[in-house]
């Protein structure tokens, strides 16, 4: 018996010399996983062999699997030490009778070690390295561990491996929830993965998974019953896709972290399903070509819940491969708020406050509203309501460009400008370049009365955030603007106008649309969520008509309401707030003051004169060419103005802003008009 004993124990090691050192490293590689907020997958990637290999926790899986499995393939799992050696010697005896193999004495634990190995002998001392690795495997690790490598290296044919990986393929849906047919399914695929594939073999894999029920009545796993129910369930034929949530987030986010297997997002995977597939019908609605960006934020945590960057990754008519929500766009008026904001704050104005929108000029910079159109004298709160340009480059030119571009780096924002070149006043009409995010980034510090918060997509940034809003350093060099500030801006978005068929007066928002009708942007914020939309093409071509009030206002208002019924309240007014009407402003706040207006004596003078017509740098036909004369005009100053040309004065009426003159021979021409306050405008003209 010793001499028997000694043998044995010499075959185990001349098997364990030849299999070599447990290969547990190949067993690392899994496919890297994404996953939202709640562990839910919203992407997984192949490995770089091209497997489909996703790790799985026992724990994880259905019940039901495991009780089938263990009744099928190994009853003694917890009782053995790598080989049953009851089952191997049944399979002897019966092999001996019979005089062909009738049961398998195969582990689990051996099945894990041929798997690891890459190798399936059938000879005796092939069979007999099995066991002598399965007892080194039971020597190493633990039961959970073996479990954990066999549900992540089962073969299920092709590309995948592993129960989690087939669950997706062929039901759609993760491994906690499976019928008794399902569970029976993935027991039987591994024995013969290749000759049982669904997409090729679907009669030869029922028969397998009706052997794997039956067995498991005979082991009194299941009931009769419940094994004639599970027979009746349909054969998946087809693989379906894997999840690809949130495509070009978690693509990036890999891409950062490529040591990390699984990344973990703060995104909500509901949620980010249902404003994929809004952006997808809306942009279909709205043309062809056209493409649309979403994205969700909590600014009481800094938590983006969702961010989708075009209405379908895949979609190559509209470039759905093209990030949208990280591409850098003219912002058009979306940046209004912030101008009137810094003003308020600078006490320069008030929401009450009289401002003129009347023809103005910077140097040689004419702003014109949208509409073409002058509204005259409104109040700050209308100019702001109604998105009027020439209010907003009045209070730019007074707050200044670069203080505007400085306070949004302190909220982490950098505004693009060409060539490096520095802040204009054309930023009041969307001369800069921003991205989505960006502007969803502003707009949360606007929502927090202008305190900023770091945004952020993954779970572990939580607490480095959480920490640093808890700091309150003497200079608050992350504030936009002022509380009180914030809270007149929003008080003055919160009655925009609902789009057609939606309901307002539930949350602050606003609306853009860039130059030659780009980009068609509207984003909102209540007291915990800011949403934030942007329509458009990725060329940057031009969608004739698209305005950001009828193309991205019915986005943003739908998609507000797909992240909560129920809107949280706004911040209430602070105790510093005026809340007067303008006759009982002070008198520095009743009426906006330019820098040629005299507040000292009270008294305002008219807005400055300009050329309206001829333009600046235009080309007009000489009299030779024209009998007619030209008619020039100015807009602003005070009566009677004065015309020149090229120095010489001409004739004009003392009760008009017009003038006619009958140009010469062709050349260049210096036009100049002087108001009665000897305020002057020029513009230079080419005859020809």
């Amino acid at each position: 018996m010793l001499a028997s004993a000694g043998g044995a124990y010499a075959l185990y090691r001349t098997a364990i010399a030849d299999a070599g050192p447990l290969p547990l490293d190949s067993a690392k590689s899994v496919s890297v996983t994404v996953v939202d907020r709640d562990e839910r997958l919203l992407r997984a990637f192949t490995t770089t062999e091209g497997k489909w290999r996703l790790p799985l926790d026992p724990k994880d899986v259905d019940p039901n699997y495991l009780k089938l499995l263990f009744a099928f393939e190994d009853r003694r799992f917890y009782e053995h030490h790598g080989v049953d050696t009851k089952a191997v010697a049944r399979a002897v005896v019966q092999m001996v009778r019979h005089a062909r193999l009738v049961s398998g004495g195969s582990t689990l634990t051996m099945q894990v070690a041929r798997l690891l190995d890459g190798k399936h002998e059938r000879t005796p001392f092939g069979k007999l390295r099995q066991m002598a690795r399965a007892i080194e495997l039971e020597r190493t690790l633990s039961k959970t561990e073996i479990l954990k490598l066999y549900l992540r290296l089962a073969p299920f044919g092709g590309n995948l491996e592993g129960v989690r990986a087939a669950s997706l393929a062929y039901f759609g849906k993760e491994p906690r929830r499976l019928s008794f047919g399902e569970a029976a399914l993935l027991v039987a695929l591994p024995q013969s993965p290749e000759l049982r594939r669904l997409d090729r073999y679907p009669d030869a894999a029922r028969r397998a998974r009706d052997r794997v029920l039956e067995s498991a009545v005979a082991a009194h796993a299941i009931t009769e019953a419940e094994a004639a129910k599970a027979k009746t369930e349909r054969m998946p034929v087809t693989r379906y896709a894997f999840p690809m949530f949130a495509p070009h987030l978690t693509e990036t986010e890999v891409k950062a972290r490529p040591q990390d297997s699984i990344v973990k997002l703060t995104l909500d995977r509901n949620l980010q399903a249902s404003l994929e597939k809004l952006a997808g019908e809306q942009a279909r609605l709205i043309g062809d070509k056209v493409s649309a960006a979403i994205i969700v934020a909590d600014h009481q945590t800094g938590e983006i819940l969702a961010q989708v960057g075009s209405p379908g990754y895949m979609d190559r008519d509209r470039q759905g491969a093209v990030d949208m929500a990280n591409a850098v766009r003219s912002p058009g008026s979306t940046l209004k708020p912030f101008i009137f904001g810094l003003a308020f704050e600078s006490g320069l104005a008030h929401p009450e406050t009289l401002i003129d929108d009347r023809p103005v000029r910077f140097g040689t910079y004419s702003p014109k509203n949208f509409d073409e159109t002058y509204h005259g004298t409104v109040s700050v709160r209308e100019a702001l309501a109604q998105s009027l340009n020439i209010p907003a480059v009045r209070a730019l030119s007074r707050v200044g460009p670069g203080k505007l571009a400085g306070r949004f780096r302190r909220a982490g924002v950098t505004a693009r400008f060409p060539d490096k070149s520095e802040p204009t006043l054309a930023m009041a009409l969307g001369g800069t370049g921003m991205t989505l995010l960006d502007l969803t980034q502003l707009y949360t510090s606007l929502a927090r009365g202008g305190d900023s918060i770091e945004l952020f997509h993954r779970t572990d940034a939580r607490a480095r955030v959480a920490a640093a809003t808890r700091v309150k350093p003497l200079v608050n060099a992350h504030r936009l603007m002022s509380p009180l500030a914030a809270w007149y801006v929003t008080d003055i978005l919160k009655d925009a106008p609902p789009p057609q068929s939606a309901k307002g007066g539930r949350f602050a928002y606003k609306t853009g649309t860039s130059y030659g009708y780009r980009d068609a942007w509207a984003i909102g914020y209540d007291g915990r969520y800011v949403v934030a939309a942007w329509v458009g093409r990725p060329d940057n071509s031009s969608v004739p008509g698209i305005l950001g009030r009828t193309a991205a206002a019915p986005i943003l208002f739908d998609a507000f309401q797909r992240v909560s019924a129920k809107r949280s309240p706004l911040r209430s007014a602070p105790a510093t707030a005026l809340l007067v009407k303008n006759a009982d402003l002070p008198a520095p706040l009743k009426r906006w003051r330019d820098p040629g207006d005299d507040p000292a004596s009270g008294r305002y003078l008219e807005p400055p004169v300009l050329i309206s017509f001829p333009p600046d740098q235009s080309e007009i036909e000489a009299a030779e060419h024209s009998e007619d004369p030209l008619v020039l005009k100015a807009d602003g100053g005070a009566l009677p103005l004065t015309w020149l040309i090229d120095g010489v004065p001409i004739a004009s009426d003392a009760h008009s802003r017009e003038a006619d003159w009958q140009p010469g021979g062709a050349g260049f021409a210096k036009l100049t008009v002087i108001d009665a306050n000897g305020r002057t405008d020029r513009v230079s003209v080419r005859l020809r």
